[in-house]
Parts: structure tokens; C-alpha cells; sequence
């Protein structure tokens, strides 16, 4: 069965359930039914997603025996004829053939006609961005004042080759792509009435490389019938276009991840064998690193057989190191397109993307050495596993949370992580030992959602707990931080945490009234010694993450 037969048996009558253009729907539905139809109406989207059609529903819709009707019959003379192409009220007008003045005349001296059957005499052009100027100009007046029994209908893929004086007297709707679960369902419903045998895996596959399209969906599901009879796998549709099975291109990612530069290799060199499209893998590749990139930035888990392939590859690396993935992957693809040789853009946009998750970038040493500095275990250079944000150090049961201030005293006198000196404390002791530890586990909990913007929290000189009041007092210059809107939401996620860790409820009562803590500087320039760099903590762990040894400068005359 041609496209053609396709299109007009099947998508005229599931169009609300399989195009899923809601909102089209739903302002056609509602100018019916208010009686607030306009005489001209343009419809703009990508090839294949239902612009022709909805202009012939809509035909359908106004010239049916019992219209103007939301739900025409579609069994009645006019729809039959509206839908068979053969209508004398509603007339196609292919705007590529037919773009030259002459024809608009010809359009002008018919439209005082009146219908021969239905109450409108419709106009569909379509591609009408293919119109000559001189067209557009001689259908501008009788667009602006059309009789009122004619309506006219332009379908076009390129609207910003419009004159904007068309536009201007159009109501204009926007069709989207169609959504690959839509369109699946959509072959499956086509295959169940045509009594074929579609497996859903299959459907899937020609929804996907379909981008969108109904029409090349449709085109695609007549190839594969014509090949294949009245049964359809998954791996007949791979086999005709060409396509690599989703569990491939998993199984490539995982490679990537993983630092395999042999694995990955080998599966792009099987595929090129097989005579698999490389385009359409790498195609492949980047979605499926744009779901993974999505579902580590949400941390949820994304639905369908792609959802569950993603479930082994989440966690092993952060999202920043995923944003890089993606944008060599994207680059290769862009460059693809115009390669003579498929294979090698490929294969260079592999190794870079292993080269790159094997690299330690700054984040990942700044976290080793604080790990170091806080007595952690120090994790293995290679592979690189995903790393949670830099922990800082919980906060004693007398000292509020501070922000470690590097100066040239404090690195004279730094000792090994084991039993580190510290000077005086530069925020006063707080009163309440039991309150100080609750709030120093709520600070290190909001740290771990909003990293930056809860640093103001950890500069709190003073906390107690008064009745059902919890009163924090904060440095002076913190004045103005208090009366931000993100103060305001993080007093909120304070008082859910005190309930959670206390079971008491209280009301976040903050004052910067503390005075700011001064911090001497020193006289002069301290200059350290060498004893200082064996002893650094720093050092200890930059020697022991990348495997390095501590040499003796020789002397050398100043």
C-alpha cells in the first residue's frame, strides 16, 4: 500500500490520537464552536507532520452536512469527497507547479462562486512560500477581503519566506514534530488494521529515524511490508536501512565510559562491515549521551527500552564531564555530514571522548587534595569513578562552620592532616553544644543541594534555640544576603531539616548583628622552607594521586 493510501485512509481518523498537535486542536475546536472562524488560516511545521492533513479535517470540519462541526461524520458526500481529493468546494493548489500570476488571477475570478455542495468554498495552497512576489501581491487584496463564503488554507515548511503582509492576515498555528512514542503507535495501529505482524521494537526503530516525520514514517513502513510480507522484526528494519540496534549503541557508550579504546573500536569496525550507517549511529550516540546527560542533571530515570540501557551506565562520571562528551560527539556529527570517509570522524570522536573521561581535570584534583586535607581516603586516578561535590569538613560541636582562609601564617605553621594545629578560632564559641551540632549537619545538607548559594550559612557566629524560636546571628556584612529571596527559601529547607533531625518545629529567626572577625596579617613576608612543602598535606596528596616523587632543588647562585 503506497504513502498515499496511508495518508488519507488512516490519518484523517486518528488524528487527535496520533499527530498529538493539542493545542492546534483545541483553538480549531474552539473557533467552531464559538462561531469565530477567520477567513484565512496558515499552517507552518517540518515535513511530515500533519500541516495538509489538519487543513483537510478542518475542510472536512466546516463543509460537512452537519457543520460547522467539531466532529464531522465523515460519512456524508462531502467529507467522502473531501477526503478522496475529488472535492468541487475544496480545492488543493500545489504552490510549487502553480506560483505564477496567472494562476492567482484565474484564483480571483472564481472565488465570487458560490459552493456547489458545503457552505465554504476552501482554498489549500500548498508550499505557498513558493508563490512569486507578483503572486503574493495579486492575492494580497482578495486575501485581505474575501467573500464570505470563501476560506483559504496555506500550508508551507518555510514561513520566513512569506511576506510579512501575508502573514499579517493569516491566523497562524505551529505544527511541532511528532514525538517517536506517537508515531510508533501510530505504524502499530496501521499494522493491526492492515493485519500485519509489526513488532513494537520495530516500530520503534522506524519512529526514531523517521525524526519526527508522519510522512517518512509512513513511506518507511510501506518499504519494509513490501520486503518483508505480514511479519515484521526489529531486525528486519535494522537490516533494510541499514540501522545499529539500540543495545549496540549502549553497548559503544559503555565502551566510552569505561575508557575501552579496543572495544569501542572494534564494534564501529564490525558495523562498517555489516554495511551499518555510521551517520545514523553516531546520530544515535549523541541522543542516547543526551539522555544520559539529562537523566545525571535530574536524576531521574528516563522511560522505555532506552531508560532501562541507561540504568548500568549512570554514575560514572559527572554531568560536567558528560556537557564535554556531548559537544565532541555533536562536533563529529556536524562534520560527518561531509566527510567522504564515514568511518574515520568516527572513530577520532571516540578516542577523544575516552581521552577526555580519562583526564583529571582541575575539580577532580581540587577534590583529592580535600579529601587529603580532611583525613579521606584518597580515590584510585584511573578509572575515573563519579565524584560527589568537594565535602567540607563537619564543624566541631563548639565551632560554627567557617570557610578556611589561606594566608602565609597559616601555611608556616600547617602539620601533617593527622593532627593538624589550628590558630584561635575566628567565630566565637556558641553557647548550645547539642543546637550547634544540629545546625552544623543542617548546613553540610543544604551544601549538598545548592553548593554556592548556602555559603552564607556557614559564617554563623552563634546559635541557640529559644522555645519554637531558632536564633542565628550572623556577621554584619551579611545584611543585605538576609533579605534575598534565596535567604528566604533556605529558611524554609532549615526548618523542614530541624523537624526531620529534632522532630521539633521552628521558626529560622536570623540577625547579622555579630561583628566581622578581623584577621591579623603578618609583618612581613613569611617564606617557607622546605620542610614545609614535605610536610604540606597539599603535597602529601598530589604525590600520592599522581604517583609522584619529591626531588632536592640543587643550589643555584641568586
Amino acid at each position: 500500500m503506497s504513502y498515499q493510501v496511508f495518508a488519507r485512509k488512516y490519518r484523517p481518523q486518528l488524528f487527535e490520537e496520533v499527530l498529538g498537535q493539542d493545542a492546534v486542536v483545541r483553538t480549531l475546536r474552539n473557533a467552531i464552536r464559538s462561531e469565530r472562524l477567520a477567513h484565512a488560516y496558515l499552517f507552518v511545521g517540518p515535513r511530515g507532520v500533519g500541516k495538509t492533513s489538519t487543513a483537510r479535517i478542518f475542510a472536512k470540519a466546516l463543509n460537512c452536512v452537519n457543520g460547522p462541526t467539531e466532529t464531522p461524520c465523515g460519512t456524508c458526500d462531502s467529507c467522502r469527497e473531501i477526503a478522496s481529493g475529488i472535492s468541487l468546494d475544496v480545492l488543493e493548489i500545489d504552490g510549487a507547479s502553480n506560483n505564477g500570476v496567472e494562476q492567482i488571477r484565474d484564483l480571483r475570478e472564481n472565488v465570487r462562486f458560490l459552493p456547489t455542495r458545503g457552505k465554504f468554498r476552501i482554498y489549500l495552497i500548498d508550499e505557498v512560500h513558493m508563490l512569486s512576489g507578483a503572486a503574493f501581491n495579486a492575492l494580497l487584496k482578495t486575501l485581505e477581503e474575501p467573500p464570505p463564503h470563501v476560506k483559504f488554507f496555506f500550508a508551507t515548511t518555510e514561513a520566513h519566506k512569506l511576506p510579512a503582509t501575508i502573514i499579517s492576515r493569516c491566523q497562524r498555528f505551529d505544527l511541532r514534530p511528532i514525538r517517536d512514542e506517537v508515531a510508533a503507535k501510530h505504524l502499530l495501529a496501521i499494522a493491526e488494521i492492515e493485519k500485519v505482524s509489526l513488532n513494537s521494537a520495530a516500530a520503534e526503530v522506524i519512529a526514531r529515524a523517521a525524526e519526527g516525520g508522519m510522512r517518512d514514517a509512513e513511506s518507511m513502513l510501506d518499504q519494509v511490508v513490501s520486503f518483508c510480507g505480514d511479519s515484521i522484526s526489529e531486525k528486519d528494519v535494522l537490516a533494510i536501512f541499514g540501522f545499529t540496534s539500540v543495545e549496540d549503541v549502549a553497548a559503544l557508550a559503555e565502551h566510552i565510559l569505561e575508557g575501552d579504546t579496543a572495544a569501542a573500536l572494534d564494534l564501529v569496525a564490525a558495523q562498517f562491515e555489516e554495511g551499518k550507517d555510521l551517520g545514523r549511529l553516531l546520530a544515535d550516540l549523541v541522543s542516547l549521551a543526551r539522555d544520559l546527560l539529562v537523566s545525571e542533571a535530574t536524576e531521574r530515570d528516563l522511560p522505555g527500552r532506552r531508560g532501562e540501557l541507561l540504568v548500568s551506565l549512570r554514575g560514572k562520571f559527572p554531568a560536567r564531564k558528560l556537557t564535554e562528551l556531548l559537544e565532541i560527539l555533536s562536533a563529529a556529527e556536524a562534520g560527518l555530514r561531509f566527510s567522504p570517509d564515514k568511518k574515520l570522524p568516527l572513530e577520532i570522536a571516540v578516542v577523544k571522548s575516552i581521552q577526555l573521561l580519562q583526564t583529571a581535570d582541575l575539580d577532580e584534583v581540587l577534590y583529592a587534595l580535600t579529601a587529603a586535607q580532611t583525613g579521606e581516603k584518597l580515590p584510585p586516578v584511573s578509572p575515573l569513578p563519579r565524584r560527589p561535590a568537594a565535602p567540607r569538613p563537619p564543624p566541631s560541636a563548639s565551632v560554627a562552620p567557617a570557610r578556611p582562609i589561606s594566608t602565609p601564617q597559616v601555611a608556616e605553621q600547617a602539620e601533617p592532616a593527622a593532627s593538624p594545629k589550628h590558630e584561635e578560632p575566628l567565630v566565637p564559641v556558641m553557647v548550645n553544644e547539642a543546637v550547634a551540632k544540629v545546625w552544623a549537619e543542617v548546613v553540610v545538607e543544604i551544601s549538598k543541594r545548592q553548593k554556592i548559594r548556602s555559603e552564607w550559612l556557614e559564617q554563623a557566629t552563634d546559635v541557640s534555640e529559644e522555645g519554637n524560636s531558632l536564633r542565628v546571628i550572623f556577621p554584619e556584612t551579611l545584611v543585605k544576603q538576609l533579605r534575598t529571596p534565596v535567604a528566604k527559601d533556605q529558611g524554609k529547607l532549615i526548618q523542614e531539616l530541624w523537624l526531620k533531625l529534632t522532630g521539633r518545629h521552628i521558626t529560622f529567626l536570623p540577625e547579622a548583628t555579630a561583628p566581622v572577625p578581623i584577621v591579623e596579617k603578618p609583618s612581613g613576608p613569611v617564606l617557607p622552607t622546605s620542610d614545609d612543602f614535605e610536610n604540606d598535606p597539599g603535597i602529601e596528596a598530589a604525590v600520592e594521586l599522581f604517583g609522584a616523587t619529591l626531588e632536592s632543588e640543587k643550589n643555584q647562585k641568586q
